[in-house]
């Protein structure tokens, strides 16, 4: 499956990177919602109606975005003299280039538009699995920081929406709650089956909103955090669950305090690709004896960071114009 990304470093790089990420949504959607056994000249004729009916921009704009999307299919790289060439239409290259360097340097893309865009088009029905992530690495002299969220589907991220965080390092809990309340505004809570995030996305004001919105969660904790069971002293989270063979998983039914949140806990031991023992303990909204299997589907989300960092490294756009 095409999961595209670019990166165009100049001073209106967030401009630029929003672009790119909205292309990554409608490049993985598009690609799983028509068949591949299906002409690529063939599908931008679907898109071309789905993009236009839904957007109201006038044709030639829509043409453009779903021959672009179709190039991308072809060529799979970002580099743009590469869609030029694979562009339908009788351009020229010359021509097709420009066209491309003055989209992104001109043209205002509505983020909350192509979010709706993207959740019109899923295929799969709501209530989703989604999973909250963050990738932050170094480009040149830039630092590139992403909070996003993404629906989970057979292997594969499809992202939503996602927040440009202005530094360095993980994201705080008012962050996490103002991305998971612009999907709430966006879709409502009912379109919510579940959301998946890892130790970084621990916090007692973040858990408790979730909570209070009755949104169920499947949060891994760090194994050496405090936690409470009712009339027991407080002790680290491993200890729940250092008795059980190694990769053999446990749920607890009573509930457990953790912090100043009370969630049901789940946990395993195992050995990492270290050769050192560890403990997966997941943290959930109720009690699931599944938590474990559940949690897997956040891997997902993982991979795609990967797969766009690594297309971004061969493909280094430094600029649209």
């Amino acid at each position: 499956m095409l999961i595209t990304y670019a990166c165009f470093v100049n001073k209106n790089t967030s401009k630029y990177l929003d672009k790119t990420l909205i292309f990554n949504w409608l490049a993985v959607l598009t690609n799983t919602k028509l068949a591949m056994n299906t002409k690529v000249d063939l599908k931008s004729n679907e898109l071309v109606s789905i993009f236009h009916e839904k957007t109201e921009w006038n044709l030639a704009r829509v043409k453009f975005l779903v021959y672009f999307i179709c190039a991308l299919f072809k060529v799979q790289t970002v580099c743009f003299t590469t869609i030029a060439e694979a562009l339908n239409g009788d351009a020229q290259v010359e021509s097709n280039l420009r066209r491309i360097q003055r989209f992104f340097a001109e043209f205002v893309i509505e983020m909350d538009l192509f979010a709706k865009i993207v959740f019109s088009l899923l295929p799969i029905q709501a209530p989703f699995r989604l999973s909250m992530d963050r990738t932050n690495w170094k480009f040149g002299g830039l630092d590139i920081n992403i909070l996003m969220i993404s629906v989970c589907y057979l292997g594969v991220a499809i992202p939503l929406i996602w927040m440009m965080l202005p530094k360095k390092g993980n994201s705080n809990q008012k962050e996490r709650k103002a991305l998971i309340e612009h999907y709430i505004r966006l879709f409502g809570t009912q379109s919510i089956g579940s959301i998946l995030a890892d130790r970084e996305f621990i916090g007692d004001d973040w858990i408790g909103d979730l909570i209070g919105k009755r949104v169920h969660f499947y949060f891994r904790i760090k194994e050496n955090m405090k936690v409470k069971i009712n009339g027991k002293e407080p002790q680290k989270a491993l200890w729940l669950f250092n008795n059980l063979p190694k990769n053999t998983a446990m749920s607890l039914r009573k509930i457990v305090k953790v912090g100043t949140q009370y969630v049901y806990l789940s946990g395993m031991k195992t050995i990492d690709k270290d050769g050192k023992l560890t403990f997966v303990i997941i943290a959930t909204y109720n009690f699931d004896p599944e938590a474990l299997t559940v949690y897997k589907d956040r891997w997902q989300i993982e991979t795609m960071f990967y797969a766009k960092f690594m297309i971004m490294q061969s493909n280094p756009l430094k600029d649209a114009a």
